[in-house]
């Protein structure tokens, strides 16, 4: 079960119109806003296969006022994170007789908050909708900053919209169900955050052993300094016209990867993101904005966490097809993040198809030089 670890301290972040909240479920204004806010409006909650089965009997059992709320389960995956699924789900919410009043409660992984949050904002022009997320990866990332998200074919989330929740609540209880590849996943979201934004960070990160790494209260300080990371640049630029873009560090190279993976051999988020960045931190050291050091000691920490495909330079044609159509780019190009140096980073730097190219032959050969 999901109750495991009990932290009574809670922290509140401020995210643009709302606030996120960082500790024990219970103790969070969560309880107060479904008894006063909406105790008379019908709920429907959006889960997965896997919070299905270890998160949600204690959502019910825990808040009384849930217990007649409508379970909507979607399947497992990157690859049912699809347009097809979502007009199953607004058909049923449709079926359920929900009104724009009702109130739609995401409780997952980073798939969940894209997929229920897109739903929810696009369904009869908006339903308001609270996430809880379960993973790493969406307690520091797909939770945070209003964006939601659905793939179309290979290409990763090009449909979705700007559209904030009323609340985001984040209880490392949940991170008691997750596999060591989900913690892995989420953790490469900790380090892109601490890499563009909190070299203090970074460092305290990369210093500390697996075990003091992922403590009780440690976990607790990695979500605060993640989220509030991400909370600071989308309060200065909600809607991505500048430094938002800084978040997508990584992601040019990482979406591609994980576009061309998806169908053939999935890989994670996380894992696809480590290697975009060890390729766009390469491409920050050759058009000189990063220094050889950094730029080794990030690939240290890279390798040591996230493997590579042996495959990989099979793949780079199709690759910089997904690139061109990514949704960063701009009528002259390909478009992505540079690392200044560890914990700043700028954005709008054009790459051309030579530079992917150096920066794909680099990663291979970072891993498999022999």
């Amino acid at each position: 079960m999901c109750y495991i670890i009990e932290i009574r301290t809670l922290k509140k972040i401020k995210c643009n119109s709302y606030s996120v909240e960082v500790g024990n479920l219970e103790l969070s204004s969560f309880p107060v806003l479904l008894q006063e806010s909406y105790r008379d409006v019908r709920k429907v909650i959006v889960v997965d296969e896997n919070t299905h089965d270890f998160c949600l009997e204690y959502l019910l059992t825990a808040f009384p006022t849930l217990e007649d709320a409508e379970v909507i389960l979607l399947p497992t995956g990157e690859e049912n994170k699809v347009m097809e699924v979502c007009f199953q789900v607004l058909e049923a919410l449709s079926d359920y007789e929900i009104v724009r009043s009702d109130l739609v409660i995401t409780l997952g992984g980073g798939v969940v908050s894209d997929m229920g949050g897109f739903i929810a904002s696009i369904y009869k022009r908006g339903l308001p909708c609270i996430h809880i997320p379960t993973s790493l990866m969406g307690m520091v990332d797909a939770a945070i900053g209003g964006k939601t998200g659905i793939d179309l074919g290979s290409f990763k989330n090009q449909i979705g919209t700007f559209y904030n929740p009323v609340a985001v609540y984040v209880d490392q209880r949940f991170l008691e169900t997750l596999p060591e590849e989900e913690w892995k996943s989420g953790f490469a979201e900790v380090l892109k955050h601490a890499l563009i934004a909190d070299r203090k960070e970074w460092d305290r990160l990369i210093s500390s052993s697996q075990g003091e790494l992922f403590s009780e209260e440690n976990v607790k300080m990695i979500l605060e300094k993640s989220i509030a990371v991400k909370a600071n640049i989308v309060n200065e630029d909600p809607i991505e016209k500048g430094k938002r873009k800084s978040l997508n560090f990584g992601h040019t190279i990482g979406h591609a990867i994980e576009g061309y993976y998806l169908d053939l051999n999935p890989m994670s988020h996380g894992n696809c993101i480590a290697l975009g960045i060890i390729a766009e931190a390469f491409l920050s050291n050759q058009k000189g904005t990063l220094e050889t050091e950094e730029l080794n000691e990030i690939v240290q920490v890279m390798m040591a966490l996230y493997p590579c495909p042996e495959d990989l330079l099979t793949g780079v044609s199709i690759m910089l097809e997904l690139m061109k159509n990514d949704k960063k780019n701009d009528q002259l190009g390909v478009r992505t993040c540079f690392l200044n140096k560890i914990g700043e980073c700028s954005w709008n730097h054009l790459i051309d198809e030579n530079d992917i190219k150096a920066a794909f032959n680099y990663l291979y050969q970072c891993y498999y030089k022999n």
